[in-house]
């Protein structure tokens, strides 16, 4: 479980991420497509190439998702409820993905923030990060 101040400091990191949504997005997604070949395809249809258009649609899609789960932690489930059934009805997204996308966000977040990126918000962001993964994941159950 997260602590006040974890939430405060998750809910902080991605207000100020927001405005470069994009970059952050695409980057860990190159980064998963190229880690876990498989997670392509379900973009198959899609130009994935680094710093593409559609890469960093995609990618500001997800953090923005990311970003407005990170305001209301306690409540994750209900605000990701409408992404709960897109992927698993409509998409049907093997649920070990969020799981690996969450990872590659990780090192991306290390990368990007740098030594901004504290073993403490490693820590807090690691259990947000899967929190969401596994609340995306709960209607393949």
């Amino acid at each position: 479980m997260l602590s006040k101040k974890e939430k405060e400091l998750i809910a902080n990191v991605w207000e100020r991420l927001t405005p470069v949504a994009d970059d952050i997005g695409a980057d860990a997604l190159l980064r998963m497509f190229t880690t876990f070949p498989g997670s392509k395809s379900y973009f198959s249809h899609l130009d994935l190439r680094p710093r593409s258009p559609h890469l960093k649609t995609r990618g500001k899609r997800i953090v923005l998702a990311i970003a407005e789960g990170a305001k209301d932690i306690d409540h994750l489930a209900v605000a990701l409820a409408p992404l709960q059934t897109l992927h698993a009805y409509r998409l049907r997204i093997d649920p070990s993905n969020f799981k690996h996308f969450s990872h590659c966000m990780l090192v991306t977040l290390a990368c990007y923030l740098g030594d901004r990126f504290t073993p403490v918000m490693h820590a807090a962001m690691d259990k947000f990060l899967s929190a969401f993964a596994a609340v995306l994941a709960e209607k393949f159950r």
